[in-house]
């Protein structure tokens, strides 16, 4: 399985709130926190066209600005059953 990355603002509730869910399933990203780390947000924002977090990144797929609601169907779609 791909293991996503995942790109997070600090004191971000949507993306504290994303975090839990994935980590209460067992489901293996890479945290990427773009507070502070100008490179990181610049890699965000070329990828996703935006500065909003959270900001996924799943093998060139990407989700952007979204909350658990928009997560479930992404996920279902690479086949991670939620």
């Amino acid at each position: 399985m791909v293991k996503p990355r995942l790109y997070v603002k600090t004191g971000c509730p949507w993306c504290d709130e994303v975090i839990d869910y994935l980590d209460a399933r067992g489901i293996g990203y890479e945290k990427i926190t773009v507070s502070g780390n100008h490179e990181a947000m610049q890699v965000m924002v070329d990828l996703s066209g935006q500065s909003k977090a959270p900001t996924m990144d799943w093998a060139g797929e990407v989700l952007a600005d979204f909350g658990v609601d928009e997560l479930v169907p992404f996920l279902r779609a690479r086949g991670v059953w939620v």
